[in-house]
């Protein structure tokens, strides 16, 4: 079914984290995640098809930071190429039945100008490179995510929609304040999102730096700021430092999956999770939905 048919007529589910499981299997701070594409293949792979297992409908390509510009400050710019088209290769591989792959895309490691050193015409003809790889695998979408810049966002959306006419999602990543929500760079979600819409985005939304309960509250502004489809993907609660430095996120499973199922009630099509979440989380949502 055609990707857009089956969010009109059953919504969607993606899958949870990648980046905190990682970790918690040995990843390193100063480490690239994509870099065990071709390093750890076997656990990329394993990773995806537990998602499906769980009831996930999409998964997302290990492809998040494996843009030029980031991969440059890891040192793995030289496998570029092959981190990209073996990202989305273990996503489509993995489990044993029919599902969607996402291409995990947006992050450059600096910021745009005139915050930053990078031009817009840079970014996009970084971000140019890496959706060619990617639309040459065969990616069903593209999945813009965990951004705070609005125009970082568009600089990525119209890299993709210059080589591929597959649906293009963009969230935001937004912080909560006494005025309300707003990304860093003071993007209100409502503005954004209509912005988002209005250059052809197929679904807009927000995902990381909240948790399930502060992101029933942005959701439902977002819902109601827009006409096209919503996504929605909270950490599992804020991230906190344990005594012996590891990082843990505290909400329960139940917790977070009841959570989704408010978010789902308010008409948002397309819900999942970010840090913190596992197949666990995704499965206690399936049951619920």
């Amino acid at each position: 079914m055609n990707i857009m048919e089956k969010i009109k007529n059953h919504g969607l589910l993606f899958d949870g984290a990648m980046g905190s499981i990682l970790i918690s299997k040995g990843l390193a701070g100063n480490e690239a995640a994509e870099a065990w594409n071709i390093q750890h293949p076997d656990i990329i792979r394993q990773i995806h098809t537990d998602y499906i297992a769980a009831g996930a409908d999409v998964v997302s390509a290990n492809t998040y930071g494996a843009s030029l510009l980031k991969l440059e400050k890891t040192g793995m710019s030289k496998d570029f190429e092959m981190l990209n088209r073996e990202g989305v290769r273990l996503a489509k591989t993995a489990g044993h039945s029919d599902h969607y792959v996402a291409a995990d895309f947006g992050a450059m490691g600096d910021m745009l100008a005139p915050a930053g050193p990078v031009s817009f015409e840079t970014a996009k003809n970084c971000f140019v490179r890496q959706a060619e790889i990617l639309e040459d695998e065969g990616v069903d979408l593209f999945l813009v995510e965990t951004v705070f810049d609005l125009n970082a966002g568009l600089c990525a959306v119209q890299a993709i929609q210059s080589v591929s006419g597959k649906p293009v999602f963009c969230s935001l990543t937004f912080k909560e304040t006494p005025k309300g929500f707003y990304t860093i760079f003071g993007n209100a979600p409502e503005h954004s999102m209509k912005v988002l819409a209005d250059h052809g985005v197929s679904a807009v939304g927000a995902n990381c730096s909240l948790g399930s309960d502060a992101m029933v509250r942005l959701a439902d502004q977002i819902r109601q700021s827009v006409d096209i489809p919503v996504i929605i993907q909270p950490n599992a609660g804020m991230p906190e430092i344990t005594a012996d430095n590891h990082t843990v996120y505290p909400e329960t499973d139940d917790l977070f999956a009841a959570n989704m199922k408010k978010i789902r009630d308010l008409g948002v099509e397309i819900i999942g999770g970010c840090c913190g979440t596992t197949p666990e989380t995704i499965r206690k949502i399936r049951a619920l939905l």
